[in-house]
């Protein structure tokens, strides 16, 4: 074996596209992870920053296929605000796992500043980066005009095709003669390939598309990228937007087939009472941030003396009801469940809990569950 295949197996780069997972143990389809990076009552964003390493390298241990850092702002429970920092820095605890971004709220940045920095990351991580891509901001109007210096929040939404095609090219540095960026490279990036001594890399970190709606679906499917959807706040919506996707894919250099995956929030616990109470932290947290009172995610006695306000009460129980929680084999008979009537490629887990201890188990007992690795 080359010093070159040494490394592509070092960076934990799949057969094929790099896209496609494997499904391990009695799993249905590839499992993985979502992080919010989230910071409990009484805790801190350092201490959220090593339970996020545990928990990825929990994942690579077991043998889920990606780790994702979902960018938010302006949110004291959420400490994931800068995607590639937080992956620069997973990328050197972590050996095989592919690492990303879940995603990256492109109308927030310029383009050849995530080209920039998710080129570093391919150097840093070769073959295990992928650069997910939203179109929402993250977080409020207000935060959102600070982080793009404007108030036409709209307008950037609607521009985010062209702010996609511009920042592949930045990618790939295609821009062709003429265009007012055709100077401009994205380094690292192929353009050291074309230097006196250049040699190329043989990586280039794979897009996903995210969404909530039919919007990103229809536009992945017609660029032929791999989907990510949100079912874990936008359940009434996933049945039609994955339909819309594969009724509008067309094969690429990237995927020859449509890929979807969906994020799913699930919890195991030893007991089904456990669970509840660890998922009770996560609801609560989601009514203070509904009604403008985003805060740290509270403690469970914290979430056990609340009283709850008839309009709190019934938006509980309908975000639970797109929680799957309770027992290891509960779980891992709602997630088959789920990939079987969505017929998703890959879902992608994510705990909604105070705690890194309560988190980190729950992604052992769901691994058990499937018989996975390690």
């Amino acid at each position: 074996m080359s010093g070159e295949d040494e490394e592509i197996r070092a960076g934990g780069e799949t057969a094929g596209d790099g896209i496609r997972g494997t499904a391990r143990g009695t799993a249905p389809v590839p499992l993985s992870v979502l992080d919010l990076v989230t910071v409990g009552a009484g805790s801190t964003a350092s201490r959220a920053v090593r339970t996020a390493v545990d928990i990825a390298r929990t994942a690579e241990r077991r043998g889920f296929h990606r780790y994702w850092v979902a960018e938010h702002h302006s949110m004291p429970g959420v400490a994931s605000s800068s995607p590639a920092v937080l992956l620069a820095h997973l990328a050197a605890h972590t050996e095989r796992i592919r690492l990303g971004s879940g995603g990256v709220m492109l109308p927030n940045h310029a383009p050849l500043v995530i080209a920039e920095q998710f080129g570093t990351l391919e150097a840093m991580a070769p073959g295990r980066i992928d650069l997910g891509l939203g179109r929402a901001p993250g977080t409020d109007g207000a935060t959102a005009a600070a982080l793009r210096r404007t108030d036409r929040l709209h307008e950037g939404a609607d521009e985010f095709p062209q702010q996609l095609a511009e920042l592949t090219r930045f990618l790939d540095d295609s821009f062709p003669d003429g265009h007012p960026y055709a100077k401009i490279h994205a380094v690292p990036g192929p353009v050291q390939a074309t230097s006196p001594g250049g040699v190329q890399d043989p990586h280039r970190p794979p897009l996903w598309l995210l969404g909530s709606s039919g919007f990103s679906a229809r536009l992945a499917g017609t660029l032929g990228l791999p989907f990510a959807f949100a079912h874990h706040f936008s359940a009434a919506n996933t049945l039609p937007a994955l339909d819309l996707y594969r009724a509008s894919f067309r094969p690429s250099e990237a995927l020859a087939e449509p890929y979807a995956l969906i994020g799913v929030a699930a919890l195991a616990a030893e007991a089904e009472q456990e669970a509840r109470r660890q998922v009770m932290t996560g609801a609560l947290s989601m009514v203070r941030l509904r009604t403008g009172r985003p805060g740290l995610v509270p403690s469970p006695e914290e979430a056990e003396a609340y009283r709850f306000n008839e309009w709190e009460r019934g938006f509980v129980d309908s975000w639970l009801g797109n929680v799957i929680h309770g027992t290891p084999d509960a779980v891992r008979q709602g997630l088959d469940d789920l990939a079987k009537r969505t017929g998703a490629d890959e879902l992608m887990i994510t705990a909604n809990a105070h705690g890194g201890p309560a988190r980190l188990r729950s992604y052992e007992l769901i691994a058990d569950a499937y018989g996975l690795p390690g």
